[in-house]
């Protein structure tokens, strides 16, 4: 009676063990082929993406490039192969993961302005489109915990609804219409290329600099990782008031009203 006991035992371990196992490998299929999480490390996309959300990116959306298959948790690329594998192209307005072309080991993620062909440019702060100027009505403004004024006072940050000729639609901030990139050249974006810009203007570094040491520049299609689709989770990590070490505020650093949100 006990050996029986002992062998029920030991196949409930055995079994426990394989649906661990089954789990790990499914969760590594999903995330190679179908879609990785990412986490926002930086402002550059507010206010559509905020530090410390975390999201699902569409690996499907356009294909599959060297850059799709990396190791989890490095950037060791497990297939070297050139162009793409089932390729689609993304649509103007997507929210996009790409590889940065000068240092293709770190991941940004910006929104696509401009397609191959297209002439760009930004002439005090509005964007132009094959000389046409792209939607932009005031929204009111933002203000996070972490724009404050020189006093410690919240600093709000002026809101725009910006429209793509395609009717995308989303929200930018833009605190000064003549800063550092509101008034640049016109950019012509090479064939297999595609010209990114952040959401907040005043705080993104994009595709409006071309510097070779600092800048993003056109990005090629083969750099483009995945589409944006969801955030699953999202904690105010930049909030003074939340603290890493203090586990006692995490409850209340959590973004609820962010989880799930469609990426737009």
């Amino acid at each position: 009676m006990d050996s029986g006991a002992a062998k029920i035992g030991e196949s409930n371990w055995r079994d426990n063990i394989k649906i661990v196992m089954h789990a790990l490998i499914l969760a590594f299929i999903v995330r190679i082929f179908f879609y990785q999480p990412f986490n926002i490390p930086s402002g550059s996309m507010k206010e559509t993406l905020l530090v410390g959300d975390y999201l699902f990116v569409s690996k499907l959306s356009y294909g599959y490039s060297r850059f799709s298959f990396t190791v989890p948790l490095t950037n060791i690329v497990i297939l070297p192969f050139k162009g793409r594998i089932f390729s689609a192209q993304p649509k103007r307005g997507d929210v996009v993961v790409f590889k940065l072309p000068r240092e293709t080991d770190k991941d940004y993620i910006k929104r696509i302005i401009g397609l191959p062909g297209d002439e760009i440019f930004v002439k005090g702060g509005v964007v132009h489109i094959n000389g046409v100027p792209v939607t932009k009505v005031r929204a009111g403004s933002y203000v996070g915990p972490e724009e404050v004024g020189p006093e410690g006072q919240p600093r709000p940050i002026p809101r725009y609804r910006e429209t793509l000729p395609n009717g995308v639609s989303y929200y930018v901030l833009d605190s000064e219409p003549n800063g550092l990139y509101d008034n640049t050249q016109t950019f012509v974006v090479p064939p297999g290329h595609y010209f990114m810009m952040g959401d907040n203007r005043d705080n993104s570094i994009d595709s409006r600099d071309q510097s070779p040491r600092m800048g993003v520049g056109f990005v090629p299609h083969e750099n483009l990782v995945g589409r944006a689709e969801v955030i699953f989770f999202s904690a105010a990590v930049d909030d003074p008031d939340c603290g890493l070490l203090r586990p006692w505020t995490w409850p209340f650093c959590i973004r609820w009203q962010r989880f799930f949100n469609l990426v737009r």
